[in-house]
C-alpha cells in the first residue's frame, strides 16, 4: 500500500509535541511492515537541518494556485532517520514558514491552508497517486475539503483519507479569505452546519469539522479519549458533528519507538537493564541524584517530565512536589511551559526549594535528560486535566518507573491500578486517581510511596508488570491498516 502522510510536525526534524513522535512512528511501523510511506512537511527555517540526510531540491518549480495567481515553491527531499520526507518551501513574501518558530502566528490559519493546497498540488503534479492520504491535526483538515471539492475531478478521484486529530483543542477556526485563497470560494455553501461552518462562531469556518466531514475515517489517539470527545466537553464543540459521523471514527492507541526508548540499548543513560535484569536501574537512580545534587537517602524518586501548562494539571504538579518532599520522598522536575505566568511561578518554586537536597526543579526541557530521569526515577506523575494519550506513562512503564496519572484518555488505556483494578494482580502497573483534586491525588501518591517503602518485593513486582507490557507501534500499526484497507474497499 501506498500511504502519504501530511503533517505539520515529525520528530525529530520539525517537533513540537506528541504529534511529531506519532508520525515519526507510525511511518516507520507501516515501511516495516512492507508499505510504501512518504511524509509531506512544511519547510521551517527552524527545523533541524541537521537530522536530515541528502537534503535536495528535487521539485523546483511548483507553483501552487493562490488568490487568483499563483506561489512557486521549491520541493525538498532528505531522508529523517529513513523516512522518506518532502518538504514544501513557498517563494512568498507571506514567509508563511520563515517566522524562527513552529506555531503562534496571527495567519496561523492562512499559513496551513496554502501547506495543505501546496501538498496536494505537488501530489498532483508530480504523477503521486497514494492509495492513503492520512492528514493530522487541524493543520491539515482542509486536505480532505480540497481533496474531494476540487482535486477529485483533476484526476485524483481514487485516493481515501484518514485523518487523525490529536488534540480537539486547537482547531483551525478562520474566516473566508481562505476560502477565497486556495480557490475553494463559495462561502455560502461551504459555511452550511453539514460542511465547514463552526458550530459556535456561526461567522466562521473550522479546518478540523472540515476534516472530519471530508473523511472516509476518523481517528483520535486512544479509544477512551474518543469516547470523551463525543459525550464530554472535551470536544470542545464537536460532539455533534462526531456523533453524525460516528459510523467512521474511532480511536487507535498511539505507540511508542521501542529502539528510542529501550533501558536495554538507550545510549543516553549510563546502565542497561531489562525486566529480566532490573538491579543496574538503580545505578542509573545513584547517578540522577548526582546529576542533581540530591542526598543519597532510603527514599524513592518521584519525577515529572513535561510540558508545564494548564492541560498537564498544573496545580497538582505543584501539590506533589510539596506532598512529596514532606512524605519521605525527593522529587525531580523537568518541563518548561509555554504561559509566562506558569513558567515564573515554578521558578518562584524552585528559588524557594533551591537548598532542599530531596528536590531538584529544571525549568527547561531537554530529551537526553528526560532518558535519565525515566532510567533513575522510581515513580512519575501524570496528574492531567485531560490527556489524548499521552507518552510520558507509556515511557515510563518501559524503564520500569512507576507512573501515577489522572483517569483521562490514553492514560485510562495504559495504566492499571495495583489496588483497585479489575485486571489480575500481575497485569496491573500503577496507581490511578479520578478526581482533579488535592486529595484523590494525594491518595494515589500515599498508596504508591506506602508501598514503595512498606513491600519492596510487591513494588518491585510492580515494576516488572510495567516493563512486560506492549505498548510499541506493533498494535496499532495494525489498526491503521486495517483501517486503510477498509476505507480502500467503500
Amino acid at each position: 500500500m501506498y500511504i502519504v502522510m501530511i503533517a505539520s510536525e515529525c520528530a525529530p526534524v520539525a517537533k513540537v509535541g506528541g504529534l511529531g513522535d506519532v508520525v515519526y512512528g507510525l511511518s516507520k511501523e507501516l515501511e516495516i511492515r512492507g508499505n510504501a510511506v512518504e511524509i509531506i512537511l512544511p519547510k521551517y527555517d527552524c527545523m533541524r537541518h541537521d537530522q536530515v540526510y541528502g537534503l535536495h531540491i528535487t521539485y523546483p518549480d511548483l507553483w501552487v494556485p493562490w488568490y487568483g495567481g499563483a506561489i512557486r515553491c521549491h520541493i525538498w527531499f532528505g531522508f529523517v532517520q529513513g523516512r522518506k520526507c518532502f518538504f514544501i518551501e513557498p517563494q512568498s513574501n507571506d514567509n508563511f514558514f520563515n517566522r524562527g518558530a513552529f506555531y503562534g502566528f496571527p495567519d496561523e490559519a492562512m499559513r496551513f491552508a496554502f501547506f495543505s493546497k501546496a501538498a496536494l498540488e505537488f501530489l498532483l503534479k508530480s504523477n503521486k497517486r497514494p492509495d492513503i492520504l492520512h492528514c493530522h491535526d487541524w493543520q491539515a483538515g482542509l486536505v480532505p475539503v480540497l481533496l474531494f471539492e476540487m482535486y477529485h475531478k483533476l484526476g485524483m478521484d481514487r485516493q481515501r483519507v484518514c485523518y487523525t486529530i490529536h488534540n480537539f483543542r486547537h482547531q483551525g477556526i478562520t474566516g473566508d479569505n481562505v476560502l477565497w485563497a486556495t480557490g475553494l470560494q463559495r462561502p455560502e455553501y461551504f459555511k452550511q452546519p453539514e460542511r465547514l461552518k463552526d458550530d459556535f462562531n456561526h461567522t466562521a469556518l473550522n479546518f478540523m469539522k472540515g476534516g472530519i466531514v471530508y473523511s472516509n475515517f476518523v481517528t483520535t489517539v486512544s479509544p477512551q479519549h474518543a469516547w470523551e470527545v463525543r459525550f464530554t466537553d472535551q470536544g470542545y464543540g464537536l460532539g455533534h458533528t462526531l456523533y453524525t459521523h460516528r459510523t467512521k471514527f474511532g480511536g487507535v492507541l498511539n505507540g511508542l519507538d521501542y529502539e528510542v526508548w529501550n533501558p536495554e540499548i538507550d545510549p543516553l543513560i549510563p546502565h542497561h537493564y531489562s525486566a529480566h535484569s532490573l538491579d543496574p536501574k538503580y545505578g542509573n537512580k545513584e547517578i540522577l541524584r548526582e546529576r542533581f545534587l540530591l542526598r543519597k537517602d532510603y527514599k524513592p524518586v518521584i519525577a515529572y517530565v513535561g510540558r508545564l501548562d494548564s492541560q498537564k494539571g498544573v496545580h497538582l504538579i505543584r501539590h506533589g512536589i510539596f506532598h512529596a518532599i514532606q512524605n519521605g520522598a525527593q522529587f525531580i522536575l523537568l518541563g518548561a511551559g509555554s504561559e509566562k505566568g506558569i513558567n515564573d511561578h515554578f521558578w518562584q518554586i524552585k528559588h524557594q526549594l533551591n537548598d532542599n537536597p530531596d528536590c531538584h526543579l529544571e525549568i527547561s526541557y531537554n530529551e537526553e535528560l528526560a532518558h535519565l530521569i525515566y532510567a533513575g526515577a522510581d515513580l512519575i506523575i501524570v496528574p492531567s486535566v485531560y490527556e489524548p494519550c499521552g507518552l510520558t506513562q507509556v515511557i515510563a512503564l518501559r524503564y520500569g518507573t512507576v507512573p501515577i496519572v489522572r483517569a483521562v484518555g490514553g492514560l485510562v488505556n495504559t495504566v492499571f491500578d495495583r489496588d483497585h483494578d479489575s485486571k489480575p494482580l500481575q497485569e496491573r502497573n500503577g496507581y490511578v486517581f479520578h478526581e482533579d483534586s488535592h486529595s484523590a491525588f494525594e491518595s494515589a501518591l500515599q498508596r504508591a510511596i506506602g508501598l514503595w517503602y512498606s513491600d519492596p518485593k510487591a513494588f518491585r513486582e510492580l515494576v516488572i508488570n510495567g516493563m512486560q507490557y506492549d505498548f510499541s507501534w506493533n498494535y496499532p500499526g495494525q489498526d491503521y491498516l486495517n483501517i486503510y484497507e477498509f476505507i480502500c474497499c467503500k
